[in-house]
């Protein structure tokens, strides 16, 4: 089948997210034909380039976020109108009634924001704080969504509309309407502005050229690797040609777009106006999907929460590369580690890993076992924060620990030490887990825990705290403890630092878990399985042809021409049947038993 894969600031450039799990995706998958629409987002991603792509990519297409030229298109007197409706719907939307996180979304505006911080660290529970679109709100967003879209196809563009100064006094007079969020009441020219800005950018992808003239519709499935704005054009493609969506989200944006607009110095009325925009725009994304796939239970919760239905939810676990750690793994048992009395942390040096306590932790420890080593493994995040966070963290290794030494001619060695992959004592991530005892985890936010993994993979026993999908992970193959508790830390560490039978079991225990859930074969797989169950649900809209250009008989189900859950009828603006909205194609050509299996 041909696939058409929607991502986001990642796949197929060098870097962003969703990399390499897409990669491995699509060369796992060589039996399909895959087209990739890919969203960037800054200039520097797109000089870094792209990576080498497999044959069963057909083709790319791009467009960056980041920038967007002024289409030129001058709309006429119609359209001017057309617009204004159909943009002051979608910011009646956004502003009045509850849902999408209107009534939380005030209080979190107001300063409660932390409370949704506070719930993602413990699990995720606290999501219902933030809520979503309720049914009325959600159909007038779609519908004011799908008439811009239509607007976009029918004038060649939308840049301009969106940026001119009927779309903020549309979205002022919302702003003002009567019923609208008490904190977007309070909105100010400047947020005004901001938000009308925010907006044209994610609504950038209803003026690309990819829904016609064999683009998008044209694939047999839409595949977004993420929901919110890089599932807008499986949106479109499922409203214009009826492609079916799948969404799979391994972080939930909603949930990344709460807890960054808690951190950020926007006004209130700004958060709460560009939270329940997204809010509603997550939940006409699972309300168009035909299956959801979250990447653990932690995920699953949020979406659930957010609107999705919970029929559609599949969950599929990150595929991961086994083969890497496979030697470590496997001479665990015979050879056990280089220290039994280090600890080691891998990760991105961030304020959510949580150091800090990690290092206090790692205090309680020594007065327990004084020979123990904590080898820090790691690169700070991008940007000075990370820097800073990192030189913060270094400095209170040096005020706890000053520099030890066995004797007065002796010179002193501090038992923390930050190290990064690709030095001369660690040169990969394989020898940082290989080098330690116990691999521990101290993150206050997590999603999928990536490090976790790969020291089951290992074999090694683990300490982590309990966020995220890290109970999901582990499954009783290691020690879990409450975030933010270096007492707690401390104790589960001493406990498996003196118990090397323990350690040793509860490593292998890891290994044959991880083996069984995580790696890139069970990710394929299901992925295979998913493709092909929501085809075989999606009646064929194109006319087969043979090899002779003659109609194939039977090409297209019987099922296909009965209303139901087979077909979806609605009117059509270019006043055509649908299933003639595509130029012919070829019939697939039959595989022999055996070779597609």
């Amino acid at each position: 089948m041909r696939i058409g894969l929607l991502t986001e600031g990642g796949y197929p450039y060098v870097s962003g997210d969703a990399r390499l799990w897409c990669d491995r995706l699509v060369r796992g998958l060589g039996q399909h034909e895959f087209d990739i629409y890919a969203l960037s987002r800054s200039e520097r991603q797109e000089d870094e380039g792209w990576i080498q792509l497999p044959p069963q990519v057909s083709r790319v297409r791009t467009a960056p976020l980041w920038m967007a030229e002024d289409d030129g298109v001058v709309y006429g007197r119609r359209a001017r109108r057309r617009f204004a409706e159909a943009y002051g719907e979608l910011a009646a939307a956004v502003c009045e009634g509850p849902g999408s996180g209107a009534a939380a979304v005030d209080a979190g505006s107001s300063g409660d924001a932390g409370a949704v911080r506070g719930s993602a660290s413990s699990g995720g529970a606290g999501v219902g704080a933030v809520g979503v679109s309720g049914g009325v709100e959600a159909d007038r967003f779609g519908s004011a969504l799908y008439e811009l879209a239509e607007l976009a196809r029918d004038e060649g563009g939308l840049i301009g509309a969106l940026r001119s100064e009927g779309a903020v006094r549309a979205l002022e007079r919302a702003c003002r309407a009567p019923g609208a969020l008490r904190t977007a009441r309070a909105a100010r020219v400047p947020d005004l502005l901001a938000v009308a800005a925010h907006f044209e950018r994610a609504l950038r992808p209803l003026s690309l050229d990819w829904y016609e003239g064999d683009g998008l519709d044209s694939v047999d499935l839409c595949h977004a690797t993420a929901g919110g704005t890089a599932a807008l054009p499986g949106l479109l493609a499922r409203h214009f040609s009826g492609v079916p969506l799948l969404v799979t989200e391994y972080g939930v944006p909603l949930r990344a777009h709460y807890l960054a607009s808690a951190s950020v110095g926007d006004a209130p009325a700004a958060r709460a106006l560009l939270a329940a925009f997204h809010g509603r725009l997550t939940s006409e994304v699972y309300r168009a999907a035909a299956l959801i796939t979250p990447g653990n239970t932690h995920a699953r919760r949020w979406q659930e929460r957010c609107g999705a239905d919970r029929a559609k939810l599949r969950t599929v676990y990150p595929g991961m590369e086994a083969s890497r750690f496979a030697e470590v793994g496997e001479g665990a048992e015979a050879s056990g580690c280089a220290d039994p009395d280090t600890l080691v942390w891998v990760g991105r040096i961030e304020p959510a890993k949580d150091l800090i306590s990690l290092l206090h932790s790692f205090a309680e420890i020594r007065k327990e076992e004084p020979k123990t080593r904590l080898r820090i493994v790691g690169a700070p995040a991008d940007g000075p924060a990370g820097a800073t966070y990192l030189a913060h963290c270094k400095a209170l290794a040096a005020q706890l620990f000053p520099d030890e030494a066995e004797g007065v001619h002796a010179v002193g060695d501090n038992p923390v030490s930050f190290e990064e992959i690709g030095g001369p004592e660690v040169p990969g991530l394989p020898e940082a887990y290989a080098s330690g005892a116990v691999i521990v985890l101290s993150s206050v936010v997590e999603g999928f825990p990536i490090s976790l993994v790969e020291a089951m993979f290992c074999g090694r026993a683990t300490v982590s705290t309990d966020v995220g999908a890290v109970v999901e992970v582990i499954g009783g193959t290691g020690l879990v403890v409450p975030p933010r508790n270096p007492r707690a830390l401390a104790e589960a560490c001493v406990a498996l630092l003196r118990a090397p039978e323990r350690r040793e079991r509860l490593g292998a225990a890891a290994r044959a878990r991880a083996l069984e859930l995580f790696t890139v074969e069970q990710n394929i797989a299901a992925f295979h399985g998913i493709y092909l169950e929501i085809v075989s649900h999606s009646p064929e809209r194109r006319v087969l042809v043979d090899e002779a250009g003659e109609p194939l008989p039977f090409g297209v189900p019987a099922e296909a021409h009965v209303p139901g859950r087979w077909t979806e009828a609605r009117l059509m603006p270019t006043g055509r049947p649908h299933w003639a909205a595509g130029s012919p194609v070829r019939a697939t050509v039959p595989v022999p038993a055996g070779e597609g299996a």
